[in-house]
């Protein structure tokens, strides 16, 4: 039965069909049990031709909120800075460093994420190297969230998805609906997020999502060089979420106060130079560096969703003192100590 539903929708794929709407449970079930990797292969092919649809990504991630492990934060405003992986432009693990800052700065955040499946670097393969045990129990997750405020949580110690899938994916060579709907389905239930998403194409049926799954307060970005992140040079695309209202905004460096030379970015850093580059900026050794301005302004746009300040620039200030004052690299080094016990 399983082979006859994944089947019938590589067919359904092919003709341009969408995943019927009584289909879903049954065909995320055969998906995520099935061991023939070649039938895994041609639905993915299948589906990324196609195209997912706003329908398809709710109903998938509406069933594995509903079915993943949570932990519950005593915050009230809780925040993820994540990418979906699979742009075309990469440099480092930039929502990694973020989050840091982001924390040093007094806002919670959650960190939900993986190894790299798209990517030459994840941020579970990151922290690992910057001294986190990124796979520990969502009890420690918890604890780590409410007694430090910043947490990392594994993705496969939350949500139930096979080896097989995950190593399909991981030869697949493009993104998948699974980069997407990754970073929507937080086991902290964080109330706002900043997603980067791999394709422009993709900002408005994310927010969507967002929405109708009920976030507080969300943005979702892309950059136009391809970056599943606010971008350095050149503007973002950028679609937020308020009040159950969606608006879309172009936004550059200037919006953020922030003056940028044309000193290239490093691009596509290994984990080890990406997790040594995170280590230097977040000890104020890239100080001014165009590397530590994409870092702050990334980490901006967080605190400004988080409600932490009134505006871009303020927010820069508040991801700049985090840095310069050691707040930030103090998280990194208590949640190593913490997750090492």
């Amino acid at each position: 039965m399983r082979d006859n539903v994944l089947q019938h929708y590589v067919e359904e794929f092919r003709s341009g069909r969408n995943l019927a709407e009584n289909d879903v449970e049954v065909f995320f079930d055969c998906l995520i049990a099935e061991t023939n990797e070649p039938l895994i292969g041609q639905v993915l092919t299948g589906w990324d031709a196609k195209g997912t649809t706003e329908d398809e990504l709710f109903a998938l991630a509406s069933i594995m909120r509903v079915r993943m492990k949570r932990i519950k934060p005593e915050s009230q405003c809780v925040i993820d800075v994540v990418g979906t992986g699979g742009s075309r432009a990469k440099t480092f693990n930039v929502s990694t460093a973020a989050a840091f800052v982001v924390a040093g700065a007094g806002v919670s955040v959650a960190k939900h994420g993986n190894r790299a499946a798209t990517s030459s670097s994840g941020s579970a393969d990151v922290l690992g190297l910057l001294g986190v045990n990124a796979d520990v129990a969502p009890e420690m997750a918890e604890q780590c969230l409410n007694e430090h405020g910043i947490c990392f949580m594994f993705a496969p110690r939350f949500h139930s998805l096979s080896q097989t899938l995950a190593k399909v994916r991981r030869g697949f060579g493009r993104p998948t609906i699974f980069n997407n709907l990754g970073p929507l389905c937080n086991p902290a239930g964080a109330s706002h997020q900043v997603i980067g998403v791999w394709s422009q194409d993709l900002l408005e049926k994310t927010a969507n999502v967002l929405r109708r799954l009920g976030t507080k307060g969300s943005w979702v970005v892309h950059g136009e060089n391809g970056l599943d992140e606010i971008a350095l040079h050149g503007e973002t695309h950028t679609t937020a979420i308020r009040d159950g209202r969606l608006t879309s905004r172009r936004i550059s460096a200037a919006d953020f106060g922030l003056e940028i030379n044309d000193t290239a970015l490093p691009q596509n850093l290994s984990a080890s130079e990406s997790a040594a580059l995170i280590r230097d900026i977040l000890e104020n050794k890239r100080r001014n560096e165009n590397a530590e301005k994409l870092v702050l302004m990334n980490a901006a746009a967080a605190i400004f969703v988080a409600g932490k300040a009134a505006d871009l620039p303020a927010a820069v200030l508040l991801a700049e003192e985090s840095v310069r004052n050691d707040a930030a690299i103090a998280k990194l080094n208590i949640l190593a100590a913490a997750t090492n016990r």
